[in-house]
């Protein structure tokens, strides 16, 4: 994969959002400018970019037709249980919780949650 787009409601939340998250992830900002922003990593990359204002009222669901939820993957479960404890104290909604940290599956460590749009984000263990 080279790189995804994604079309954003509101582009500071999803820029200080998404610059918390991916850093600690070990992505580096890439590009930046008034409508949007990228990180990368291993030469993949992520692009951000402000919906226009008349497609701001369509919003977001991902169990429409289309992108249901990205997976990051992690080198260490610690580091799991440490963006999961981050996300609670920054109220961010964590999705399965009740099965953290195997929703997925007893061979699969990962936390589920949203980010500002209400995409579903996921990290897990990946050995």
């Amino acid at each position: 994969m080279h790189h995804i787009e994604i079309y954003v409601g509101n582009l500071e939340k999803t820029r200080a959002f998404y610059s918390w998250l991916l850093s600690i992830l070990g992505f580096t900002l890439f590009q930046d400018w008034p409508q949007g922003f990228s990180y990368v990593k291993d030469g993949f990359y992520l692009v951000f970019v402000q919906t226009r204002e008349k497609y701001l009222s369509n919003g977001y669901n991902r169990c429409h037709i289309g992108l249901n939820h990205l997976a990051f993957s992690c080198e260490d479960k610690d580091k799991i249980d440490r963006i999961r404890e981050q996300l609670i104290v920054k109220g961010i909604t964590l999705l399965y919780d009740e099965k953290y940290p195997y929703a997925g599956g007893m061979d699969h460590y990962a936390v589920y949650f949203e980010d500002p749009d209400r995409i579903k984000l996921e990290i897990a263990y990946q050995k």
